[in-house]
């Protein structure tokens, strides 16, 4: 199976499609990522210069250092070509968490076996997409777009389905 360091316990994070507008993916999950601790998160989002006072860059090509993770919050259309620039600069590890693929019919089939490719072309662990991404407590993870807050503990919890996991942890 290898190493999934990078995709669990990255050190450093880039969000794509990284927003200040409420009630957006792209907002939720950047507030939580900023309260990682001994984290660096690098916003993504080519129409921005700043997003809560911080430094937002236009692409993965511009980020001043290679990440271990990268997050895309992005509609489904973009998200072949973002996966393929991950590819390009090296990216190992890729959370999706845009949902709409399998369940809106060929165009989103479609758009899946893009993402398919390019993780076989060029290796990339990837989780997603229509995912909820994950939450760590004892490390201060939360690269997940959930406001959800679990207490560390000694269990771990993994399910495939997003409703269900959303379901439990507002329990």
């Amino acid at each position: 199976m290898g190493d999934l360091s990078q995709l669990f316990n990255p050190a450093t994070i880039a969000l794509l499609g990284a927003s200040e507008a409420v009630g957006s993916l792209g907002a939720a999950a950047l507030n939580n990522l900023l309260e990682s601790r001994d984290r660096k998160v690098f916003p993504v989002n080519p129409k921005q210069k700043t997003i809560f006072g911080v430094p937002c860059y236009p692409s993965i090509a511009d980020l001043p250092e290679k990440v271990d993770l990268v997050i895309i919050a992005t509609p489904i259309q973009t998200v072949p070509g973002l996966a393929e620039q991950c590819g390009r600069a090296g990216i190992r590890a890729v959370s999706i968490l845009a949902a709409g693929f399998l369940e809106t019919g060929e165009e989103g089939k479609a758009l899946l076996r893009d993402i398919d490719e390019c993780r076989i072309r060029y290796g990339i662990r990837i989780l997603g997409p229509n995912c909820l991404g994950f939450i760590r407590p004892g490390t201060g993870l939360r690269a997940s777009f959930l406001g959800s807050r679990p207490e560390p503990g000694k269990i771990a919890f993994i399910t495939q389905s997003a409703a269900f996991k959303k379901t439990l942890l507002d329990w």
